[in-house]
C-alpha cells in the first residue's frame, strides 16, 4: 500500500504549471487488498465469501468485478478474484464442523436468509463454489462438507 499526502497547502508543479492549494490524501493499493479492504471485508462469514465469489464466476470460469477490473486492470482482478477463491475454498475445507456450522448461521444471517436455504443455494451452485484447478478431492470433500451442514440444519430444527 503506498499512501500520498500533502497537508500543507504550498505551490507544485503540475503539466500546466504551478498550483497552490492543498492536495487530497491518495491511498494505492494492490488489487489484493483492495478486493479485501472493500469487497471481502464487508461480507459475513467464510461461506457467505464463498458464496460472493461463486456469483462473480461466468460460464467460461472467468470472474465479472467491474470495479476491481477498471481500477486494477482485468488481468490483475482476475488472478486476484482466483487467488483469493482458492484460499477462501482452503479455509473452509480445513475448517471443523462446528466452526462451518457457526458461520453457516453467521452467513445466512447476514443474507437475511434461513439457514436450510442459505446451504441448499450452496449445493445448487456447488460446481461454481470450486475456483479453476481447486486440487485433488476438493470437489469431493467440498460435497461432504456441504451435505453435513444439510443434514445438521435439517436435525437441529
Amino acid at each position: 500500500m503506498i499512501t500520498c499526502s500533502l497537508r500543507e497547502a504550498f505551490p507544485y508543479q503540475t503539466e500546466t504549471g504551478l498550483v497552490s492549494g492543498k492536495r487530497n490524501e491518495m491511498t494505492l493499493k494492490s488489487v489484493r487488498e483492495d478486493l479485501q479492504a472493500r469487497t471481502l471485508s464487508a461480507i459475513s462469514g467464510l461461506l457467505g465469501k464463498l458464496a460472493y465469489l461463486a456469483g462473480l464466476r461466468q460460464q467460461d470460469g472467468s470472474y465479472s468485478h467491474w470495479g476491481l477490473s477498471r481500477v486494477h486492470g482485468e488481468e490483475s482482478a482476475q488472478r486476484a478474484l482466483g487467488e483469493a477463491h482458492k484460499s477462501l475454498l482452503s479455509n473452509v475445507l480445513r475448517a471443523p464442523i462446528s466452526q462451518l456450522q457457526a458461520d453457516l448461521q453467521e452467513s445466512s444471517k447476514a443474507q437475511q436468509v434461513p439457514q436450510e436455504r442459505f446451504v441448499t443455494d450452496l449445493l445448487e451452485k456447488e460446481a461454481l463454489l470450486l475456483p479453476a484447478q481447486p486440487g485433488a478431492g476438493s470437489r469431493r470433500h467440498l460435497s461432504s462438507v456441504l451435505q453435513a451442514l444439510s443434514a445438521l440444519v435439517r436435525h437441529s430444527r
